[in-house]
């Protein structure tokens, strides 16, 4: 078989399939005017994709050459469903976007200094999408040394397989029982693919076509004779498809690689120096059938390793298409799957909880079928929606979806009592229950039906409370309702899905927009609030034991601490606010998938890490009787890793960090989909689950199992079942139950003393607890019932900004900034807290307070924050504080530039200079120039980044 020859192949076009062909070795050859590349001198092809540039001999991202002067094209085909496009740095030459799978774009242009070119797609470039031009004097094309078989007592071994057989090999399993293939394309590869073998024949544990089978191959040993060698593999970038060096006698493993996703043989080079006259061999495995047991995901026909010609060098061999370790993106192995498809009784008893825990089938499909949406209400009954309808609207007056009532009556875990509320509704997504009735999320309206306490049925018809909110993307809409410690019914919204919120009638100016986010509604008031914007398709959210609210999202890491006027990394698309520049990230310290190729790559192959991007349910759990170590932690549901997650918070500067914990449990069952969960009167814990095979999203509704549905029940051996009512409850058995320590009769009788309205009874018991209680979450219980039953005056929350607990101290800034204005005493008593309160959290309420206040008010409170030195590297404040201060530069651009110069907290400056740039008024120009002219006199590095920002934005004007 011949050496590998190093030359740089001007690339040609690569195929959809990821496989090239490649074009001359040399420079073009003359060709007749009419011809399109006699224009050009280098004409090279690359496939893109978001793993980076490939070319024809499975480069990633290879560096491209030509001589001074020459004519240069680069032309790129999408290799997938995404925008892409290339561009280069220096020369600042761009093509068109393309979008779809198997378009192309160009650039054009005369070689006259080395370059980058790179995807200029936000983050593409991030992610990998980079690589070199180089211009040189030499000869483009170049010729590497040549390489040697290895021998054993003094004989070439057959380690390029040119004998047609498997002369010194051993093999195990199947995949190599016919391994040698002597075609290009070859007969066990997709016929597009390019394999680019030299000699007679490579070897394929079974290519795309026979990808299930498995098996081992190894190599007689032999001495390591030269300090260098070379050998030629492809296929899948899976850890059990690979090729592996072993030291013979110890089976220590001293080097190993994987393909990397594509079929064309590339040259992966090994530096033996350290093993000079020692034994190794060869083994070659193939351990990954490709099956997936997850129905609607593919088998992976990658499942396989190619491989050929192992050869020794003198010297390090160049390969312009070397395939390195760094280049390739690995998958995981696909996880285990046990179970699929079960009873609800079998899917029960398939889970695995802790010791001391238990999980019961409470109703199960006909029983029960698809619940989206559930709640407990005051008397410890489950109200279950039934999705019928999803997961398109159905035209109006046919919905099929409806209300169920469940309870279990006598402790068993079984719901034995089932009631419908009311049916014929339409795509419910949200429900909760309280204040006379139930909230309903049905887009594109928000929805309130009043119900009859003595009947259990609709006390009136349906009303629609706020309308507009968008269908695009029916798995995205409002959600997860809940009823907040300030009275709000609160929900969630996905990223894709656009709305325009407001009372039906309201004009399309005077709606609030919202397309990612948790929204809130006062149900008395009937306001309604973006009360946070971005992260991605949240489907859970839950408050502390500090009223602190969390979501759980998919896709981007899954862990958000939520704060009032706050913008949170986006999956996708932009901020409402242009001038957000920068948006807050994750508290999560790590995610729940593996691998190298992004989030959705690694579903189905990331037990270990929790089983994968896609969260469904949050619950704090708040209950009684369950272990210590439970408490305030939140509990999260992996669809595709069919596992409760979670997380630990851990209280840093003005917020959290969310750190792992082990999994609370694994269904064992690639059907189960839990959506929710939340904890009852006994502290135990109720779950509805989806089940169904699909766990993705489609529009499609016969992707979707209509006729299945469970609701399971998990109890500590610590649970005592109780029957509960609180609807009968006295006021002061209300105002007592917030003592409580399970938060199911804190909730539940603060929302009926909100219905009930308070009194002076109630609302003197509760001053006595907020003035007395020892425990600040007691306090805080108090605080927000005072507050949902109006028994609070602006003097009473005023005297709490000197409490001595910073919880107390935050909640009463956000409970005086609620109507959006506040008195000059209460402006100059947060300057002062701006000032000279300790507590980051307090400051964060501060900042996040001031976005709901009049931009002519903050100013002073804004400059005070600015100053804090100790906040530069907190995880909300910098942020916070300038979403705050944005507005101030349209209302005085040289106060603001003034006050930014000044600030400790960092980006501040540069944002202020961008957001009067993008004022564009010649004052805005002048201001910007002096103080350009003001900080060149100051002669320090961070004033000269300063002033070349001036100068771009000023260009660019």
């Amino acid at each position: 078989m011949s050496t590998f020859r190093k030359s740089l192949i001007p690339l040609l076009f690569v195929s959809l399939t990821g496989f090239f062909n490649p074009l001359l070795a040399q420079k073009p050859k003359a060709a007749p005017a009419s011809s399109d590349t006699a224009k050009y001198d280098r004409d090279y092809s690359l496939e893109a994709t978001m793993l980076g540039f490939f070319g024809p001999d499975g480069a990633r991202n290879p560096t491209l050459k030509a001589n001074k002067g020459d004519k240069v094209r680069i032309k790129i085909t999408n290799g997938e469903l995404m925008t892409h496009d290339i561009a280069l740095e220096k020369m600042g030459i761009k093509s068109k976007v393309i979008l779809e799978k198997g378009s192309s774009t160009s650039i054009n242009f005369v070689a006259k200094e080395s370059d980058t070119y790179f995807c200029s797609v936000p983050g593409h470039r991030a992610a990998g999408m980079v690589g070199s031009f180089e211009v040189v004097e030499e000869n483009v094309n170049e010729v590497t040394v040549a390489g040697q078989l290895p021998t054993k007592d003094g004989q070439p071994l057959n380690l390029n397989f040119e004998t047609g057989t498997l002369k010194d090999w051993t093999a195990t399993g199947d995949a190599f029982a016919n391994p040698l293939i002597n075609e290009d394309p070859s007969p066990v590869h997709e016929k597009e693919m390019k394999i680019g073998f030299d000699g007679k024949y490579f070897l394929s544990s079974g290519g795309n076509t026979n990808y299930k089978l498995t098996g081992t191959l190894t190599s007689a040993p032999f001495k390591v004779t030269q300090p260098f060698a070379a050998f030629k593999v492809s296929g899948g970038a899976l850890l059990d498809t690979r090729v592996e060096l072993v030291l013979a006698g110890t089976d220590s493993v001293i080097y190993h690689i994987t393909g990397q996703g594509r079929a064309t043989l590339q040259p992966a080079v090994v530096d033996l120096q350290k093993y000079l006259n020692k034994d190794i061999f060869i083994r070659i495995i193939d351990n990954e059938t490709g099956i997936s047991q997850i129905p609607y995901i593919a088998n992976d026909k990658w499942a396989h390793i190619n491989f050929d010609e192992f050869l020794f060098y003198p010297s390090r061999p160049e390969f312009p298409n070397e395939l390195k370790q760094k280049d390739i993106i690995i998958l995981p192995p696909l996880d285990p799957v046990l179970n699929a498809g079960l009873s609800g009784e079998k899917a029960a008893a398939a889970m695995t909880p802790p010791k001391g825990f238990k999980v019961t089938l409470a109703a199960s499909e006909p029983e029960v079928v698809k619940p989206i949406a559930f709640t407990i209400d005051a008397k410890g009954r489950l109200w279950v929606v039934e999705g019928h309808t999803y997961p398109v609207r159905a035209p109006e007056g046919k919905g099929r979806d409806r209300i169920l009532i469940l309870e279990d009556t006598n402790g068993d875990g079984t719901l034995d009592s089932k009631k419908v509320f009311t049916e014929n509704l339409n795509l419910i997504s949200g429900i909760e229950v309280g204040m006379g009735g139930v909230w309903l999320g049905s887009a594109p309206n928000l929805l309130f039906i009043p119900i009859d306490p003595k009947t259990d049925k609709p006390a009136g018809p349906e009303q629609i409370l706020l309308d507009g909110w968008g269908l695009h993307d029916t798995h995205e809409v409002l959600n997860s309702f809940r009823w907040g410690p300030d009275g709000w019914l609160y929900g969630t919204h996905g990223v894709f899905t656009n709305s325009e919120v407001g009372k039906p009638g309201t004009p399309a100016a005077d709606r609030a927009k919202i397309n990612g986010g948790v929204w809130r509604y006062h149900p008395t008031l009937h306001k309604f609030e973006v009360y946070a914007e971005g992260s991605s398709n949240p489907w859970g959210i839950d408050f502390n034991d500090y009223g602190h609210p969390f979501i759980t999202v998919c896709v981007i890491p899954h862990m958000f601490h939520v704060i009032q006027g706050a913008r949170y990394q986006r999956q996708a698309g932009k901020h409402f606010n242009p001038y957000t520049y920068d948006d807050i990230k994750t508290i999560g310290d790590h995610v729940h998938w593996l691998g190298e190729r992004g989030p959705h790559a690694g579903n189905f192959r990331s037990a270990a890490a929790g089983g994968g991007h896609a969260h469904a349910g949050a619950m704090i759990y708040l209950g009684n009787n369950w272990p210590k170590e439970y408490r305030n932690e939140i509990f999260m549901n992996n669809i595709n890793g069919a596992r409760m997650n979670i997380d630990h918070f851990e209280k840093k500067g003005s917020g959290y960090v969310a750190q792992h914990r082990p999994d609370f449990m694994a269904m064992n069952d690639s059907w189960s989909q839990w959506l929710n969960f939340k904890y009852d009167a006994s502290g135990s814990v109720w779950a509805i689950d989806w089940y169904d095979k699909n766990q993705c999203h489609s529009p499609n509704p016969d992707v979707h199992d209509k006729t299945m549905g469970r609701i399971f029940k998990i109890t500590h051996e610590n649970d005592k079942w109780v029957k509960v009512d609180l609807t009968k409850a006295s006021d002061m058995e209300l105002v007592n139950y917030q003592l409580h320590n399970n938060d199911y009769y804190v909730r539940q009788a603060r929302t009926i003393l909100q219905e009930r309205g308070g009194n002076k009874k109630v609302h003197k018991a509760l001053k006595e607890i907020l003035a007395k209680n020892p425990d600040v979450t007691r306090k805080l219980r108090a605080l927000w019932t005072l507050h949902v039953t109006k028994g609070l005056e602006d003097k009473d929350l005023m005297d709490l900004l000197a409490n001595e607990n910073e919880y107390i101290r935050s909640w009463s800034v956000q409970l005086l900034t609620e109507d959006k204005q506040v008195s000059v005493e209460t402006l100059k008593k947060f300057t002062e807290m701006a000032q000279t309160d300790q507590s980051a959290m307090v400051r964060l309420y501060l900042a996040s307070g001031m976005l709901r206040l009049d931009p002519a008010q903050r100013w002073d409170v804004v400059d005070a924050l600015m100053q804090k030195d100790q906040d530069k590297d907190d995880h909300n404040l910098p942020l916070m504080v300038w979403y705050a201060a944005e507005p101030l530069a349209a209302l005085d651009m040289k106060r603001a530039l003034q006050m930014a110069e000044k600030a400790k907290l960092p980006k501040i400056l540069p944002y202020t200079i961008q957001r009067v740039a993008a004022i564009g008024t010649e004052d805005a120009k002048k201001i910007l120039k002096d103080l350009n002219q003001k900080l060149g006199q100051s002669g320090s590095h961070e004033n000269h980044e300063s002033q070349m920002l001036i100068g771009k934005v000023l260009d660019d004007k």
